[in-house]
Formats: structure tokens, sequence, C-alpha cells
């Protein structure tokens, strides 16, 4: 009756709904329409430039306070003269490097998706947490691998 690919998204659908995650809800919810509307020719567009479309909403969500005139451009600039905005910096820039990192493993083992969608439930559930997506998180998972295999190399 289901395939497999339905079956799953519907698990998820309902983990993100027990788990009140309205994002994953929602991400879920696009991907069964597409697929119950027989619209599967959106899957290739999505998968090429969905991130893309992602960060862009995320960047101006991210700039509106700029854009509204509730932050400053002197604001700004004083920001980079504080530790707080100087390590702003780098922790963009590291967490940047990081999110490709993740992406280019995710690029290679993209099952772990539903890992990092599991463990964002469970960060949303046990810790209530925000999820700002599987980018960061993938980063964060490509960080833990490269240690495990770090620490399991020294070991031998």
């Amino acid at each position: 009756m289901f395939e497999t690919q339905t079956i799953g998204l519907i698990v998820l659908l309902l983990l993100g709904l027990v788990a009140r995650s309205n994002l994953i809800a929602a991400a879920v919810a696009i991907l069964l329409v597409i697929r119950f509307a027989r619209l599967g020719f959106l899957y290739p567009v999505l998968e090429r430039r969905g991130v893309e479309i992602g960060l862009l909403f995320l960047t101006v969500a991210m700039l509106v306070p700029f854009a509204a005139g509730k932050v400053s451009l002197r604001d700004v600039g004083r920001s980079f003269l504080t530790w707080p905005g100087l390590l702003a910096v780098v922790g963009g820039a590291v967490a940047t490097h990081l999110n490709g990192r993740g992406l280019n493993m995710l690029e290679h083992n993209g099952q772990l998706m539903f890992g990092l969608i599991a463990g964002s439930i469970v960060g949303i559930v046990v810790w209530g947490g925000i999820p700002v997506g599987p980018l960061m998180a993938a980063g964060v998972t490509y960080v833990i691998v490269e240690f495990v295999g770090l620490i399991a190399h020294i070991g031998k």
C-alpha cells in the first residue's frame, strides 16, 4: 500500500508533531504533498537549491532588526570593538566552516539525515532546544565523528 519512503515520512511527521517541532512537521508535510501530488520532479530542484533557499530566508530573518532600524550601523561598528563582537566573527567563521564540512558529509551519507532529525527532536523534547536546521547539526556531527575517529586512531 505505502512505500517505505512514505512510511518514513509519516513517522517523521508524527515525531515532529509529538515533539511540537513545527519546522520538522511542516517540512515533512510539504514532502508528503509533493509525493501524493506526484510532483516528484521537484525533488531534484529542492535537493539542489533547498539549502540555499532556506539559508536565504534565515539570513533575511537575521538582518530584519538592522533593516527595521532596531540596530544602527554605529551599533554594528561598535560591536567589532568588543570581545563578544570579535568572538562572534570567529564563531561565525568556525560555524560556516563546520557547516560546509557537515554538508559534505551529508552529501556522501544521506542516510544520516534521519539521525540528525531524530537528534533534533530529542534536543527539542529533552532540552527545550530550537532546531535551526540539519546543516548545523551535520556540522556538529562532523566534529564528533572526527573526534571519535581521532581517539580511535590514537588508541591503536
